[in-house]
């Protein structure tokens, strides 16, 4: 589950964990302290940063491939390079993308409680994300849309 700060990716990862019947990390709770401080003093995050968080995101990818269970990850994933990092774990990861409007995004993201995501880094994100490429076969969703529709439409998606 990819996409930026207030797109949906907990709540919707989540759940569609939970329609799966399999593990959700949620990608948040991995970052080091020293990139939750970062955060929380609204420093965007470097490339460098990230890299500790992509390698252990992707090591328990590797391991639910290894053990054939399924898995849901909520990760911004906001670059390609990330999301190669990622797919690197498993070949057949799918990645969903939760798309939508900057305004929508810098409503949730204010209106979020016991976050340590400042509103004032969704710029940066928005700044820095990649959208997938076609080459990548992503599942674009409005995140416009209830969670409980998008959950629906990505269980029939996964069991087509």
């Amino acid at each position: 589950m990819m996409g930026v700060s207030g797109s949906g990716k907990s709540v919707i990862g989540a759940a569609f964990a939970r329609a799966l019947g399999v593990d959700f990390v949620e990608g948040d709770d991995c970052h080091t302290a020293a990139n939750v401080e970062r955060m929380s003093s609204g420093i965007p995050l470097t490339d460098e940063d990230r890299a500790e968080w992509l390698r252990l995101l992707a090591a328990r990818i590797r391991k639910a491939r290894d053990s054939g269970t399924g898995l849901v990850v909520s990760c911004s994933a906001l670059k390609r390079s990330y999301r190669d990092i990622l797919r690197g774990a498993a070949s057949e990861l799918r990645f969903i993308f939760l798309r939508g409007p900057r305004g929508l995004l810098a409503e949730r993201v204010a209106s979020r409680r016991g976050h340590y995501m400042p509103a004032s880094l969704l710029d940066s994100q928005l700044a820095t994300l990649e959208e997938p490429s076609p080459d990548e076969q992503a599942w674009v969703c409005d995140m416009r849309e209830s969670p409980e529709d998008i959950v629906a439409a990505l269980v029939a998606r996964a069991s087509a």
